[in-house]
């Protein structure tokens, strides 16, 4: 039997492409303590595209009915200034699906653009923070 050990202060953790295959996937690793230890407790952010809206809130019922008890709280989002807001760790995994006739070359150049979009905001944001406190 494992020791009890000590709760960890709770960690915000971020998904984006919580909707998708590989974001659904990961998140039940994340939330029953598999990735981050069993005593870290996590408020978890989970981030789409606004097309994912209502696949987002269905991924949000089925953590719930899992009853992880170390999810704290689960916050939906499709945008990302409220998304990256106080996160301690992000987990970037989704991105634009390549299509028919798509070169892979034209998907990394489309999925580039959107993670560095997204990272370029979030160090924006945190400067900001920071010269404001």
């Amino acid at each position: 039997m494992e020791p009890v050990r000590e709760m960890k202060p709770t960690m915000r953790v971020l998904i984006s492409g919580a909707a998708g295959q590989i974001g659904y996937s990961i998140i039940p690793m994340i939330a029953s303590g598999k990735a981050l230890g069993n005593n870290q407790p996590i408020e978890l952010v989970l981030l789409d595209i606004p097309p994912c809206e209502k696949k987002l809130r269905g991924v949000c019922m089925e953590i719930q009915d899992c009853s992880f008890p170390l999810v704290e709280k689960i916050i939906p989002t499709t945008d990302g200034k409220t998304a990256f807001q106080d996160v301690e760790l992000c987990v970037l995994v989704g991105g634009f699906p390549r299509k028919k006739g798509m070169l892979r070359a034209d998907l990394l150049k489309k999925n580039g653009s959107i993670f560095s979009g997204i990272i370029v905001s979030s160090v924006v944001i945190r400067l900001l923070l920071l010269l404001l406190l």
